[in-house]
Formats: C-alpha cells, sequence, structure tokens
C-alpha cells in the first residue's frame, strides 16, 4: 500500500542548488577537492559580537518560548533599521521569522490561493516559483536577461505582463543570481503598475547590505507603495547568519495578522536566544558587514577580470555575491559536468528562469576563486 501524496507537494522539484550540492557531498565523500561556487553562503565566521550575544542569552535563560511575532527588542531594532532606509514600519508592523524564507512563505500562502496570478522577474531566485506552486497560484514571468539583468529596460515588458488579474509581484534587489540593483526609474515603473492595477508587491531586500558603491532605494518608500508592499529581509547573508535561521517581514498590519496566525500554528515563534543575538547584530555590527562587503566587492572585481582574460563577457552585478556566467546551452549538462570534470561547483541558470547561465557565488575565498575558475579553463569549460 503506498502513500497518496497531495497534488501541491508533487507540483514541485527539490531546490535545484540542493541537486548539485547533494552531487558535491557525494565527490567529497570520496576524498575529492571541490571548489564549491555554488552555496550563497558567506565564508565569513558569525561576527563575535553576535556569537557572545546568543551566549550570554543562554546563560541569561532565554530558552524558552519567544512571543510569536517576535521579542519586542528586536521588532523594535527592525523597525528602527527599516527607518533609517526611509521606509515607515513600526514594530507591530514586523513579524520575526526563522529564517527569510520562512517569513516568505508566509506572505505567499496569505496572498496566492488557486487562480492567484503572479508575476516573476527573471532570473528569480528558486525558491519563488516553488512556494507559488505550493499555493496554488500560476505565474507569469519577464526575462530580464537581454537588458543585463535591469529591470529598467524590460518595464515596457512588464507593463503588457501584469493586469487587473495580477495578485502579486516579487522585486529581489539587490537580486539573487544576478546581483543587479534595480535603478530609482525601475522602482518607480514598479509603483506605477502596482497602484493603476492594485497589486501587492513583495520587495526582497535580503542583500540590501551587500552593494558596491551604489545605495539601494527600498520599494516601499515609493509614494503610494507603503500600503502595498511587503518588505522582506534577514540576517543569513549580510551577518553571516545562515544557520541561524533569523529573518523578518514588515507589512501592513492586516497582513501582519493573516501571516501571524501562520506562523502561530507552523514554527511558533523564531529561536528565543537567536533573536537577542540579531539585536545586537542591528545595534553593533556595521564595522563587520562592511569589512565583508569590502572582500567581496575585491572578489567581484577580480573575479570579472579573470573572466575579461579568457574572453568571457559576464555582467558584473552592483549588489549581492553572484555572477551569472554565460555557459552551453544546456546549463544543466554544463554544470554537472564542471563539477564532474572541473571539480568546481555552481548552479545551473535554468533554475532561476534563465537557462544558458550559471551562477557563480563569490562568497568563497579568493584562492579558491581563482583556483575555481584555473580549473575551468583547464578542463574546457570557459
Amino acid at each position: 500500500m503506498g502513500m497518496d501524496f497531495t497534488e501541491r507537494v508533487q507540483r514541485v522539484e527539490p531546490s535545484a542548488t540542493l541537486a548539485i550540492s547533494n552531487l558535491a557531498s557525494e565527490l567529497e565523500a570520496d576524498g575529492t577537492d571541490i571548489v564549491d561556487l555554488s552555496v550563497g553562503e558567506p565564508d565569513f565566521p558569525t561576527p563575535e559580537p553576535i556569537v557572545q550575544a546568543a551566549k550570554e542569552a543562554i546563560d541569561a535563560g532565554h530558552t524558552g518560548y519567544a512571543p510569536s511575532n517576535g521579542i519586542p527588542a528586536l521588532r523594535s531594532a527592525i523597525a528602527d533599521s527599516l527607518t533609517d532606509r526611509g521606509l515607515s514600519y513600526a514594530a507591530e508592523n514586523i513579524i520575526v521569522t526563522p529564517g527569510g524564507k520562512q517569513a516568505l512563505f508566509e506572505v505567499v500562502q496569505a496572498l496566492v490561493e488557486d487562480g492567484s496570478e503572479v508575476v516573476l522577474l527573471d532570473p528569480a531566485w528558486v525558491s519563488y516559483e516553488a512556494m507559488v506552486k505550493i499555493a496554488g497560484g500560476s505565474l507569469k514571468r519577464v526575462d530580464l536577461t537581454p537588458h543585463d539583468f535591469q529591470l529598467e529596460p524590460a518595464l515596457d515588458e512588464l507593463a503588457s505582463t501584469v493586469s487587473e488579474n495580477t495578485d502579486l509581484l516579487i522585486v529581489n534587489s539587490p537580486s539573487n543570481p544576478s546581483g543587479a540593483v534595480f535603478s530609482d526609474a525601475a522602482l518607480r515603473g514598479v509603483r506605477d503598475l502596482a497602484t493603476e492595477h492594485d497589486i501587492t508587491v513583495i520587495a526582497d531586500e535580503m542583500y540590501d547590505q551587500i552593494t558596491y558603491g551604489v545605495e539601494p532605494t527600498s520599494l516601499g518608500t515609493m509614494a503610494g507603495m507603503g500600503d502595498r508592499t511587503v518588505t522582506v529581509n534577514g540576517f543569513s547573508k549580510a551577518y553571516s547568519m545562515t544557520g541561524w535561521r533569523l529573518g523578518y517581514l514588515a507589512a501592513p498590519s492586516e497582513l501582519v495578522g493573516q501571516a501571524g496566525k501562520l506562523q502561530s500554528h507552523s514554527v511558533s515563534s523564531a529561536t528565543n536566544f537567536v533573536q537577542h543575538a540579531g539585536v545586537v547584530a542591528l545595534d553593533e555590527c556595521d564595522d563587520a558587514v562592511k569589512e565583508m562587503r569590502d572582500a567581496f566587492a575585491r572578489r567581484r572585481d577580480m573575479l570579472a577580470d579573470l573572466f575579461a582574460d579568457q574572453g568571457v563577457d559576464v555582467p558584473v552585478g552592483d549588489g549581492a555575491f553572484y555572477m551569472m556566467v554565460p555557459v552551453a546551452e544546456d546549463d544543466q549538462q554544463w554544470c554537472e559536468g564542471a563539477i564532474s570534470d572541473a571539480h568546481v561547483a555552481t548552479v545551473p541558470g535554468s533554475a532561476f528562469g534563465t537557462p544558458g547561465y550559471a551562477r557563480l557565488s563569490y562568497a568563497a575565498s579568493t584562492e579558491r576563486l581563482k583556483e575555481g575558475v584555473e580549473r575551468l579553463v583547464e578542463n574546457g569549460y570557459l
């Protein structure tokens, strides 16, 4: 007798990044040295003040249940940090979640159902599509690839894609996987379309602190967007806290009420003592963030030079720590070959809706990045 699985869980594949990391793990288990450029994880330790704060919070007994939407000190600290970005959210507009993924999941569950139409900008982070499919929504996609991944030149196409039937648009700037930071003109274009067609917009700003020479604008600061934008962010990338699982959403109070119900019935809350460490991250770790950002900037420029030396034209983004490298038409096959032959792990662009590319993360050391490019060249992959 077999189990009958739901249609909604069968609509989605496992994360594509997982397939590559599984392959990497198998090869590593056999003693192969893999240059892993597939994972979006800073190679820096979590800054010491954050680690210390977590230990102190455990010692102080902050190991019980936390309020479902987050401890008051962290909700206030997040609201203050958003105010610094020009956003007007109060502490009660914040839900602290176990990771940014959970924040996105709750928002999609609260806004998308069978028949809902959601618009994505490709390349789009892998889990948006899966979350929408699980909720029963249908997808329309706008391809930014012909425009070096920028949104502004694609506004006409976005205008012809959205309609009165569009319930949700997801905008991720700085972008995973392209590193693109969308211009103010692009965001104004989004604002005009969202207000015209009454569309709710998720602004996924997970990489807002990881930019190079540009200040990203927060979508929710645009006139008319405050009551229709959900801002999602987290601590994983900027503070090198991937395994701590700490994220948040900031939204109008009606949505906080609905998403809060989902949180209370699923994960209960983010971990209590981790939230105390989150307060310290926001209050005391600007220098550590800058240090990591400066290192990413150096790596980005070095990689761009290495690709240029090979005659490979890579659009270099102004944010996050990824590059979309043009590879073979069958990018899945290219990535599998690159890991098997050159022992370099990257993620196929088709996972993000843009075939013909591979996403490479430069959240790895300079030495490993050089080694990775050398191996790809030696094995005929570049």
